[in-house]
């Protein structure tokens, strides 16, 4: 980390950090940034997203599955960010979810608040565990504490 690590990710940085593109990346912004410790992502809710065909005609609701997986994406840019690896092909894997709780209904139209924090995790490590809460507006839409393996770049020679 530097002092000019960003506070923030748009979706052009955020492509250049991780791997995910459409119909699969699910954070559109992430901002707040306090490198290696937390950050808040944005993830706006459209009727366009293809998982809507199918969950559910006529009553469409984001599966809570993608909720997790955005907050993860959310945690994961923060890691790029604050250990400049954009452009460094950085990958990221679920190794495992516990205490996961949906609360309220995600649905097209809604701003989905994604608020990730490292409990776990240091530059330069592998395994990092995180704490993430997805909002819509003030009321909770889901929580989880989420592991990731954070394939790091080889350091060149």
């Amino acid at each position: 980390m530097t002092r000019d690590t960003p506070r923030e990710a748009d979706i052009d940085l955020i492509q250049r950090i991780i791997p995910h593109r459409y119909p699969f990346l699910l954070v559109d912004r992430v901002v707040d940034i306090e490198p290696n410790a937390s950050a808040r992502g944005i993830k706006n809710v459209t009727f366009n997203e293809p998982h809507f065909q199918g969950h559910f005609p006529g009553a469409p609701i984001m599966p809570g599955v993608t909720i997790v997986e955005a907050m993860a994406q959310a945690a994961a840019v923060m890691v790029g960010v604050s250990n400049d690896l954009a452009d460094k092909d950085f990958l990221v894997y679920f190794m495992g979810m516990e205490g996961v709780k949906f609360r309220r209904k995600v649905v097209p139209g809604d701003v989905l608040w994604l608020d990730v924090e490292v409990t776990r995790g240091k530059p330069g490590g592998k395994v990092w565990k995180f704490h993430g809460v997805a909002r819509v507006g003030d009321e909770v839409a889901c929580e989880a504490d989420f592991t990731a393996m954070m394939d790091m770049p080889k350091a060149s020679a």
